[in-house]
């Protein structure tokens, strides 16, 4: 075996476990997806979960981008910033995701948008 079958070995192994990692729950919304994902990892000033969402669950939602920038979330963490709230409050833990239907990029009834911005 050749070192570079062993890394092309090995790096479709940390893909796959990065696919299962990143994946969506069934009917998970985006804010709700985005919101775990942070939680877990982080923000890096882009729209890494959000499009990785929107290219798993709904491939047709191509101005997703667009709309998020125009509420004034430049970036994952910024959605709750500048553009949405969660109901009651900023709880410590989320609730499980109330469901959307496949293919949206809306927000489940946990959400609110943040109407008090200047966006």
């Amino acid at each position: 075996m050749t070192d570079q079958r062993i890394d092309q070995e090995a790096e479709t192994l940390v893909q796959a476990i990065a696919n299962d990692l990143l994946e969506p729950g069934p009917r998970e919304c985006l804010l709700c997806y985005v919101a775990a994902q942070l939680d877990e990892f982080g923000c890096d000033g882009a729209h890494r979960f959000s499009q990785w969402y929107q290219e798993r669950t709904a491939p047709r939602a191509t101005a997703l981008l667009e709309r998020l920038d125009r509420l004034g979330a430049y970036c994952d963490c910024e959605i709750f910033l500048n553009a949405y709230d969660a109901f009651g409050g900023e709880p410590e833990t989320l609730p499980q995701c109330l469901g959307v239907r496949r293919g949206s990029t809306q927000p489940c009834r946990l959400w609110w948008r943040d109407r008090r911005s200047a966006y």
